[in-house]
């Protein structure tokens, strides 16, 4: 048995303590849905999440049931719903009305949609019917879909976490190993670099930086943008860890034999320091996503970031600025449990790879 587990290579055993890690394994099971959800989203949506009528402003979420007058009826149906007001209290409340049933379809064709250019009307489930409505998560003030609607957004919102993450592993990764390798001047002025952009508060930076972005750029430019912004003061901290650990290995035996053996400094770093810092580097992107995640949310919330026709879930928690507005529609709040799961998700995902990329330790 010993033989075998040496005979494995560092990666074997990284994967076999990290599937013995259940919280890594449940975080990475929730990123996928939402990876999932955010690229197939319009597979994963019953109606056009950009689609307006006022006829279903703020439908609360409709239930699926099986059973009808107390009848098994094989196929999920939904109610219609009709709204009563009541005079005493000054408010509307919605009742489900079974003389309207509408049947749950699975793999069903609705509005036209394109995936990487290739045009098509399959969604997952859907109800049939020009007259025919089902919100599983309620509607907006505009009567858009917000199951439909918070999948749009998981792929706005993760997209620019992620593509923000790589920008800042990419530039931290670089200036920690240049800095910790080279040393001298090199890492005098790198170092004093990254201090001078860690002195800044972040969160009000982020503000200050998003608020000047022009209004009058296009979405996919602001989009750009942001992802900048966010990528721009969350290197410094990958930054100063890669050096330390850079700063350690150019003495150890294994660099010293390669620059003794003439290796250039290329080969040095990308055949060596670098894949020996790769599960570091690794495990610090999947716990940037949800700073990123959340600056986003936050920004967009402020009404700061993005903006319509974008969609993301930010943008979808403006609509909760209000407590009348969480009163009576507290469904439009459901955009918090799609950032809470993202966030648990990714850094029980990081906890998991962090333990899992030090193999050789027992907890």
């Amino acid at each position: 048995m010993a033989n075998r587990i040496n005979a494995e290579s560092y990666w074997h055993l990284v994967w076999r303590k990290f599937r013995r890690n259940k919280p890594g394994i449940t975080g990475s099971i929730m990123v996928i849905i939402l990876a999932a959800l955010a690229i197939f989203s319009d597979f994963f949506s019953s109606s056009d999440p950009m689609a307006l009528s006022m006829r279903y402003t703020f439908r609360p979420p409709q239930r699926v049931h099986f059973f009808h007058e107390g009848k098994f009826q094989g196929q999920p149906f939904t109610y219609a719903l009709r709204s009563e007001y009541d005079m005493a209290s000054g408010t509307s409340t919605w009742l489900e009305d079974t003389s309207q049933r509408f049947i749950i379809r699975f793999f069903v064709n609705s509005y036209e949609y394109s995936f990487f250019g290739v045009k098509s009307r399959l969604h997952l489930f859907g109800v049939l019917g020009a007259d025919e409505y089902f919100f599983p998560l309620g509607s907006d003030k505009m009567g858009r879909d917000m199951w439909a609607r918070m999948c749009r957004g998981a792929r706005i919102s993760l997209t620019m976490a992620v593509l923000g993450t790589l920008i800042s592993i990419v530039l931290g990764a670089w200036l920690g190993i240049m800095s910790g390798y080279f040393g001298g001047v090199i890492d005098l002025l790198m170092q004093r670099f990254t201090e001078f952009m860690q002195s800044f508060p972040q969160l009000p930076l982020w503000m200050a930086l998003a608020a000047i972005i022009p209004r009058g750029w296009s979405q996919m430019t602001i989009f750009v943008m942001m992802s900048l912004i966010f990528a721009l003061l969350s290197w410094p901290v990958l930054s100063r860890e890669l050096r330390g650990k850079v700063i350690s290995m150019t003495n150890s035996d294994m660099i010293l034999a390669a620059k003794e053996m003439g290796a250039s400094h290329q080969r040095i770093i990308f055949y060596h320091l670098f894949p020996n810092n790769f599960s570091h580097i690794i495990v610090v992107m999947s716990l940037t996503i949800p700073n990123i995640l959340l600056a986003e949310s936050f920004l967009s919330y402020l009404g700061i970031g993005i903006q319509e026709p974008l969609v993301s879930w930010g943008l979808l928690m403006r609509d909760a600025q209000t407590i009348e507005t969480l009163g009576s529609h507290p469904w439009i709040m459901m955009p918090v449990l799609f950032i809470v799961i993202a966030v648990l998700g990714f850094n029980f995902f990081g906890d998991g790879l962090r333990d899992g990329a030090d193999p050789y330790t027992r907890h």
